[in-house]
Parts: structure tokens; C-alpha cells; sequence
């Protein structure tokens, strides 16, 4: 059955310069960019109550509001393995295995974390996104948290949108990686790869900060913060610093052991309980490959 979707979003001084369609995904994650550009151009999506075209360009301030039908996910359930380390009747934690893609797209329709998401409970079907609210790239592993109900669902959507959720990550990168840092470059699709992001001056704000863990020789084991989310934000952060994660494909180098996948696991998550208001608290170790990897390095310096 079709659903009514009615929010409204403002765009901020960030946003100046930036296409509409651009900003609505920064303000509305739940919704792919597909969606919301075909919004766009029904006038589902307005900007300042005015249907626009998706390439209007933000002034800062304006006013994005969606009046909208959504026909609920007709997506198949699949029965897997997930290792959930935190359940209740609002949201579930999850510790995500490399290898696997957390939305359905071009190439990946099954055996995604959503379909076995919608196996796990069903009532997800009725949920923007089946609950989830963030996502982790396909070989990246670790800690991501998934609404059960509509209300927990806007809750974290807004400390996510607030900048409000911890997340921090641990990494291995090629080279020597000073103490710590702060990387404050904005980040956008790449000009001529657009399946790639960048760093360019036309991005989004996205700021990363890292903290030296143990130096491995030639390699650095680092812990990552973010401070905001961007798509790939530590992985084209740490290249632009020029020290790309060992095995990342895309914008690594041939530098360092085969590791078979980019060496990051998000590690630490932390938010208030959209429901309750207490405040939770994650920690996941390492998988075996980044443990293993991380001792290969350790027994080489010594």
C-alpha cells in the first residue's frame, strides 16, 4: 500500500552552490538519490514551496520540503547469517562481515544485508530503507545500528543528520602517519570517474580526525573518527593525505601486503536510544583478516 511521506529540511551555509537534488540527499539519507530527484521533478519536492529543476543551485536557508507516496520495499527476504550483537523492540546492532552489500542496486538485487534484514523481521518491510539509517562500504566490516519502528527511525536519523552518533574506526594505511590530525576537505564525486569521490572545492564539507595507534614500519595502524559522513569520507580522506588504506582497490595503491580488501572495521559506535534516551555504548573487535594482517606487520618490525 502506497504510503504519505510529509517532511521538511532546511539547507544551511554548507550547501551554498550545491545542486538541489545534491542537498536533498545530505538532508533526507533515507531516501535514495533516485527517488528524491524524480521528486524533484513531479514537485513532490519543493524548494521554498517553488517546483525547481534538480540542478537548481542552494542559496543557503532555503527550505526542502517532500508531499509525497511511497509504495512500501517489494524486496525478497533471505534467510542469512548476522551476527547481531544488540537487540530490542526499537533498533537492532549489528556486526557487518566483509563482502557484503548493505543496499540492493545495479548488480547486487539479492544477498544484501536489506534482504536478510527483511528475513530477520518482517515488520522492516514497512520501514524507508528496511530500517537502515547509515550503511558501511561492501568490504568494510564492523558496527551499524537498524531501526525496527518508524518513530526509532526518524529519532536516528536525526542524531545522525545532528551529528550526534560516534562512530570511530581503526585502519591500516601505507605509510608513516604522524601523530594525529585533522583532515578538513570537502569531498564530492570525482570529475571524470563518477563512480569514485574525491576531494574537491564544488564537495561537501567532511572532516575526519585520526589518531596514530602503532607505527608498523613502512605502514601506520590508526584510529579513525568521524565528523561527518560522507560516501568513502576515510578512504579518499586518508589518499588525499597520501596515505591510502592497504588493499583498498579504488583508491589505494600497489603498495604493501594483498590483503584481498580495503583494511578498515568500524570498531566504536555510540547514540542515545531514540525511544528511551539512554545512552549506548559499542565496541567490536576486529575480524580475524584485519587481526592477522595486523600481527604479519608487527612480527616484520620486530
Amino acid at each position: 500500500m502506497p504510503e504519505r511521506v510529509m517532511l521538511v529540511a532546511q539547507s544551511s551555509s554548507d550547501h551554498v552552490l550545491e545542486r538541489l537534488d545534491s542537498v536533498a540527499v545530505d538532508l533526507f539519507p533515507q531516501y535514495s538519490r533516485s527517488m528524491l530527484k524524480s521528486w524533484i521533478k513531479s514537485g513532490e519536492l519543493t524548494l521554498d514551496g517553488i517546483k525547481v529543476k534538480p540542478s537548481r543551485k542552494i542559496n543557503g536557508g532555503e527550505v526542502l520540503a517532500i508531499d509525497a507516496e511511497v509504495t512500501s520495499l517489494e524486496l525478497q527476504a533471505e534467510v542469512m547469517s548476522l551476527d547481531i550483537v544488540y537487540e530490542d523492540d526499537d533498533l537492532l546492532v549489528l556486526n557487518k562481515a566483509a563482502g557484503l552489500v548493505v543496499h540492493p542496486g545495479a548488480g547486487n538485487p539479492r544477498g544484501t544485508l536489506l534482504n536478510g534484514l527483511l528475513a530477520h523481521d518482517e515488520r522492516l518491510a514497512d520501514l524507508p530503507r528496511a530500517g537502515l539509517v547509515h550503511r558501511l562500504d561492501k568490504d568494510t566490516t564492523g558496527l551499524m545500528v537498524v531501526s525496527r519502528k518508524r518513530e526509532s527511525y526518524y529519532g536516528l536519523i536525526e542524531q545522525l543528520s545532528s551529528r550526534t552518533v560516534s562512530r570511530e574506526y581503526e585502519a591500516i594505511v601505507c605509510g608513516a602517519l604522524p601523530l594525529e590530525g585533522t583532515v578538513d576537505a570537502p569531498i564530492g564525486r570525482h570529475r571524470t570517474q563518477r563512480t569514485k569521490m574525491a576531494v574537491t572545492s564544488r564537495g561537501r564539507e567532511a572532516i575526519t580526525y585520526y589518531r596514530l595507534l602503532e607505527r608498523l614500519g613502512s605502514f601506520s595502524h590508526v584510529g579513525v573518527r568521524l565528523g561527518t559522513g560522507r560516501t568513502h569520507q576515510i578512504r579518499v580522506h586518508m589518499q588525499h593525505l597520501g596515505y591510502p588504506l592497504v588493499g583498498d582497490s579504488v583508491y589505494g595503491n600497489k603498495e604493501g601486503p594483498n590483503f584481498g580488501r580495503q583494511a578498515l572495521h568500524a570498531k566504536k559506535l555510540s547514540f542515545m536510544h531514540p525511544i528511551t534516551g539512554k545512552k549506548l555504548n559499542f565496541h567490536q573487535t576486529a575480524p580475524e583478516d584485519f587481526s592477522s594482517l595486523l600481527k604479519d606487520l608487527q612480527a616484520d618490525v620486530v
